[in-house]
């Protein structure tokens, strides 16, 4: 299958999935304030496709974790069934679909981080790649539950829904946490498949010279 035809295939389910979670959600709010951030990232990538196009599994990556994210908004992630029948099963103490939904994002943003700055900067594979990627990752963890923080400050009450604490004082640190562990797993697990498709897309680039890797 070829690239673009793949990620017509990315866009056209997730398209397809966004409608599908818009139809009589749980909670339009919470809806709204899960998906808006993922679409504005969707019609980002469309604008700069023409001109960067990131390699097959970052986009992967991307795919699920909003594919994720539009199921968490349609029935809030606390209330995910599947989520919910491995809490009664295994007597969990909680829901813990938005935990892992974190994890996910954090692998995401550490595989497209991580893809960006070999790209895009001087910086070469190595410890101190590594080290900025996951602290970057962390940094769009903290920033994403203040922006939780500030919509419960604003909204209310009616922002319960979108803050799925669960009763949990810690919800904020263990989100914050998932995110980094998914983020330094990704970077650990798969940079060298990473590193792989790279070396791939640059020699099929050099032929056109539509690709540079600093």
């Amino acid at each position: 299958m070829k690239n673009k035809t793949l990620h017509i295939l990315f866009l056209s389910s997730y398209i397809a999935v966004l409608i599908w979670s818009v139809i009589h959600p749980r909670n339009l709010l919470t809806w709204f304030l899960e998906l808006v951030p993922g679409i504005l990232g969707v019609l980002l990538l469309i604008f700069t496709y023409p001109r960067f196009k990131f390699t097959n599994l970052t986009y992967v990556l991307l795919w699920i974790s909003a594919i994720f994210i539009a199921i968490g908004g349609h029935y809030t992630y606390a209330n995910m069934p599947l989520f919910d029948w491995l809490r009664d099963t295994f007597h969990f103490q909680r829901n813990h679909y938005d935990r892992f939904v974190h994890f996910t994002e954090g692998v995401t943003a550490a595989v497209l981080l991580r893809e960006l700055l070999l790209r895009k900067s001087p910086l070469k594979r190595g410890k101190l790649l590594l080290f900025i990627v996951a602290g970057i990752s962390l940094s769009f963890s903290a920033f994403y539950e203040l922006t939780e923080f500030a919509v419960a400050k604003i909204a209310g009450k009616s922002a319960e829904a979108f803050l799925g604490l669960q009763g949990d004082v810690w919800d904020t640190q263990w989100d914050m946490l998932m995110g980094l562990t998914g983020a330094v797993l990704a970077l650990l697990a798969l940079g060298g498949v990473q590193d792989q498709l790279l070396t791939r897309k640059q020699n099929e680039g050099q032929k056109s010279g539509h690709f540079r890797l600093s």
